[in-house]
């Protein structure tokens, strides 16, 4: 599947926790930061997420925000 997200971040599913029709899914990335993605538990279930799948964090945003001290 090709998508025009150009915000790609390569990781490893650490833990996937389902409460009713949403699926938390944390992804540690290859530097070692993790990324958490809210979805749904029917997506989770069709891309088969579990501890230790190679999966790619898409970014797709109109809006960064950005904060300092």
């Amino acid at each position: 599947m090709s998508l025009s997200a150009r915000n790609r971040l390569s990781g490893t599913v650490q833990h996937v926790e389902t409460s009713g029709l949403m699926a938390e899914v944390v992804v540690e990335l290859d530097g070692g930061e993790t990324v958490t993605a809210v979805i749904t538990s029917g997506s989770a279930d069709r891309l088969g997420l579990e501890a230790g799948s190679a999966v790619d964090a898409v970014i797709k945003a109109t809006e960064v925000m950005i904060d300092a001290d």
